[in-house]
This record gives structure tokens, sequence and C-alpha cells, in this order.
């Protein structure tokens, strides 16, 4: 088939990109012919809350992308639409996460389509963690430019059908393994890496970090006195997109900084691998989430895990077989990562999430996007 995907990549960063950048592998490993096309502006830099769109790394694939978009310019949606057009690809996948793109990504598919294409989205999130006026006046027009959905959870599909009022098909596939940060390795040597001492047990909380990510409740729970009998610290990994000074006033409010580890620069692809590798448990406190790349790059180095009962989290993390699913309460999480450590849970966990992890495959997302 010939596949066109519609969404950020090189060299943009982040885990969107890395996402769309395996998919197109996976369809490339089988043996299709794929393009990416990305962008040329994707966000006006008064609207993105880090310190850069754009990663300074070289690719580590040989994918055709192409960077065409703007996200501003009408005219240039129209122009891109009709460049893919020539195409005749197959499937044009739009890799939706936000409102801010339905106008675009909506032209590009209306002006895109050749006898026999289909638009299909993709659809990270239709509604965000943090909502605003955007989504109550643009999907509509996203979605009804698209012929088909797949969604990662449940709780997407439900969103989604607050918008399509023609019942158009969809289908679920949850996100899979993010397989491409490397293999596991030893804790040891992870560890040396980060300059860490191997005689600690580290929880994990990776990702940018946002209010809605719950960062608050993390640190709140961590102060726990129970916690203190054991070697344990707190390693927060990930570039701020909001102010750090009232976490730091936690933190010092409760004597923790000899407790928690801060490193609040974006973290590279190549060092992912020693967070995770050097983690006893990776841990997500959202208040709000669909699915989680987190989890997913948690699975690939057989991390245990520690989640919030919210979005779609729990659709992939069994509670009390790979970790911990709890309510988006400070003594929740506490009582969890008591539980953790007070009754040697890592070896237990770890074999069920080698197991579990064979779930989540891209070749099964593949096969659910192509059965729509």
């Amino acid at each position: 088939m010939k596949i066109i995907i519609v969404g950020t990549a090189h060299p943009y960063r982040g885990g969107l990109a890395a996402f769309n950048e395996r998919l197109a592998h996976e369809y490339v490993q089988q043996g299709h012919d794929v393009e990416v096309y990305t962008f040329t502006l994707q966000y006006p830099s008064f609207l993105f809350p880090g310190k850069t769109q754009f990663t300074d790394e070289e690719p580590t694939h040989n994918l055709t992308i192409h960077r065409r978009i703007n996200s501003v310019n009408p005219l240039n949606w129209i122009s891109v639409g009709r460049e893919i057009k020539t195409k005749k690809a197959d499937k044009v996948i739009f890799c939706y996460w936000m409102a801010f793109f339905a106008p675009c990504f909506g032209m590009i598919a209306r002006n895109c389509k050749a006898e026999n294409t289909k638009c299909l989205a993709l659809v990270h999130n239709m509604i965000p963690h943090e909502p605003t006026v955007l989504d109550k006046f643009f999907p509509n027009y996203f979605v009804n430019a698209m012929d088909g959905f797949l969604a990662m959870t449940n709780s997407v599909v439900d969103d989604i059908n607050k918008f399509d009022k023609k019942n158009k098909p969809k289908t679920v596939s949850p996100h899979p393994v993010y397989d491409h940060y490397g293999k596991p390795m030893a804790r040891e040597e992870a560890l040396k890496e980060l300059d860490l001492d191997a005689d600690f047990r580290y929880i994990l909380f990776f990702g940018f970090v946002r209010k809605y990510k719950g960062l608050d409740l993390l640190l709140n729970a961590f102060t726990d006195v129970r916690l203190r009998q054991f070697p344990v610290k707190l390693i927060v990994a990930g570039e701020f997109y909001e102010s750090k000074a009232p976490y730091l006033e936690t933190i010092r409010k409760n004597a923790l900084e000899d407790n928690v580890i801060l490193h609040s620069d974006f973290i590279p692809d190549d060092k992912v691998k020693h967070y995770f590798n050097g983690a006893d448990l990776v841990a997500q406190t959202y208040r709000s989430a669909t699915q989680s790349g987190v989890s997913q790059i948690a699975y690939n180095f057989e991390n245990p895990m520690l989640v919030t009962d919210v979005g779609g989290l729990s659709e992939t993390i069994p509670h009390g077989k790979v970790g911990y699913v709890v309510k988006t309460d400070v003594n929740a999480i506490a009582d969890a990562l008591v539980d953790f450590f007070e009754n040697e849970r890592l070896e237990q966990f770890t074999e069920n999430v080698r197991l579990e992890k064979k779930k989540y495959e891209w070749e099964k997302m593949v096969e659910a996007i192509n059965s729509l």
C-alpha cells in the first residue's frame, strides 16, 4: 500500500514524534511505501511552553519525511493536500492530539483524496487534558473530514463520539510498546551513567511536568514517614512546562532535598534507557489522562508501574499484577509505594510485566488501522 502519515516528526522532538516515526517504520518493515508529512511551523513560539520544539539529535531511521505544513496558513493547507493527492495514497493517517490542529488537518484531508484514498484519524486525545475554547468549535471540522478513527483507549472513543454524528468506523488498539529507546540493561550500569548510588531504590516520574501530570500528588505522597525506613529516592526526569517553584517549596518544606533528584531538562532519546533501567517503579500520578507513552516505555524496560485511575491508564496496567492502579489521592499513592517496598514486590511485578508487554506490539496496531 501507499501510506501517508501526517503529524509531528523529526526534527520535532517528544513522544508524539517518536510514535509517528515508529508507526511509519512498522509499515516500512511490512513492505509498504511510506511517507511522513510534518511541519515547517508546528506551534507559534508563544504557544509552546517548553524551551524548544526541536531535537538536535540525528534521526536513527531512514524514513522519508517532508517538512511542508504550516499550522497557521490556510493556503498552505490546501497546497499540501493537493500535493498529497498526487501520491494517490491508499491511506492518509492523521495523527491528531489537540484542537489547534483540527482546521489544518481537516483542510488537508479535504484536498488530499484521490479516487481510492481513505483518511483515517489516529487520535491520541480528542479532548485534551487542559481544554480550551478551541475544543468547542474546531474538532467537528476535523472529524467530519475523516473516514474512520483509531483510538488507544475506550475513553477516547467516547470523546470522538461526542463529535461524530455519522457513526463512522472506529476501533481501539492499545498504545504499543516504545521499543526504540533500547533494551533492558543492568540496573547498576544504568545508575552509573546517571551518577546515582546503586545502594538506593528509585521511583521514577518521567516526562514534561504540567499540572494534570500530578507531580505534586506524588511529592506529597513521598513525604509519608513510612517511606523513610527504606533506602528509596524519587527521580523527577523531565522539563517543567510550568513554574518549578511550588514543587521546590514542597521539597524544601518537607526536608526532601536529599531524597528527591531533579533532572529538569528535556531527556534526549539516548538517555531514556538509563532512567528506566535504573528505576524500580515508574509512577504516573495523573489527574487526567487518555493513554500514556510513559507506560509503554516502562513496559519496554520491564518496569513495574503505579498509575492513577483516570482516563484509560487502568486499561493497560492490571492492578496487583504489574503494579498499582490507585485513586488520585495522596494517601492511596503513599500506601501503594509503601506496599511495593515493604513487601518486596519488584521481582513478582517485573516477571508479570515481561508477560503482559507481549500484548502491545506495533504489528497489532497496524492490523487495527488496516481493519478500518
